[in-house]
């Protein structure tokens, strides 16, 4: 049987910071209390499409799961997409984010595979893409690296 990818966690050092990063992409966040502890644990579940489920936790509980758990300061290697309908949407969610006092990574900008492109930082330093749906007419070849 073969794994199934149904479970995106990213581990947050500032918790309410980051749920309002993902609220002003849209996502939709329940004001329901998230899973608090005393001691500074925290988690909360965003159930998404298909069965899969953004989780945040705090460090705290981090370090509770996951023995080898380091505490990264400048977020990881993956870029977390977030599609947008249309290519004026990239530049309007870009720029709500901006405004918000998020830092932007690449200003939005046409992409060689023909969609509308853009990345921004969320409070823990991890990078989110933020893309329109492709179009076929804007495709170009790739630069040279």
């Amino acid at each position: 049987m073969a794994a199934i990818f149904d479970q995106l966690n990213l581990v947050s050092r500032d918790f309410d910071a980051t749920i309002g990063f993902y609220r002003l992409l849209g996502l939709k966040i329940s004001e329901k209390p998230v899973w608090r502890t005393a001691s500074g644990a925290h988690h909360l579940s965003i159930p998404l499409a298909n069965g899969l489920s953004l989780d945040f936790d705090s460090p705290a509980l981090a370090r509770a799961y996951n023995k080898g758990y380091r505490g990264g300061k400048n977020g990881g290697n993956a870029v977390i997409g977030f599609g947008v309908r249309t290519r004026r949407l990239v530049d309007d969610t870009y720029a709500k984010l901006i405004k918000a006092g998020h830092k932007g990574l690449q200003p939005p900008w046409d992409a060689f595979w023909g969609s509308r492109y853009a990345i921004v930082s969320d409070p823990d330093g991890n990078h989110v893409g933020i893309m329109s749906e492709v179009d076929p007419k804007k495709r170009s070849p790739p630069p040279a690296i």
